[in-house]
């Protein structure tokens, strides 16, 4: 079945009008698979294709998401949330125009100049 957007909360479908589950007012940048997964569920989703300032700024958005659910999370659950956010990480460089390597180097640039985090250290201030 086929849809199409029908006014506020509706889709059109082949057979019929129907109402139509809204995730929030303006909907979320999902994974590319999820359409698929929820037609594999029966339901019929209503998406579209963000443009790139569109695209830019829903990536930004989801980075905040998904970092929040990984604060949220407990230990069992942190390494999955931990790798979301990886995710639109790489979304993002590449959105940019890096590739994982290229986003590599530059890491390891920093990690050079300035350090890591692996020793743990807490600043207070200065004397």
């Amino acid at each position: 079945m086929k849809g199409e957007a029908f006014g506020a909360g509706l889709v059109l479908m082949d057979s019929g009008v129907r109402p139509v589950e809204r995730y929030g007012e303006d909907g979320k940048l999902v994974r590319d698979r999820i359409p698929q997964v929820i037609r594999e569920s029966g339901a019929e989703p209503v998406t579209y294709i963000a443009g790139s300032r569109e695209y830019r700024t829903r990536l930004r958005d989801k980075l905040g998401e998904e970092v929040a659910e990984f604060l949220e999370a407990d230990e069992a659950g942190a390494p999955e949330e931990l790798a979301d956010v990886l995710e639109v990480v790489r979304a993002l460089a590449a959105d940019l125009g890096l590739d994982a390597d290229q986003l590599e180097k530059i890491r390891a640039a920093k990690e050079g100049e300035r350090g890591g985090f692996a020793a743990r250290i807490v600043w207070t201030g200065n004397r």
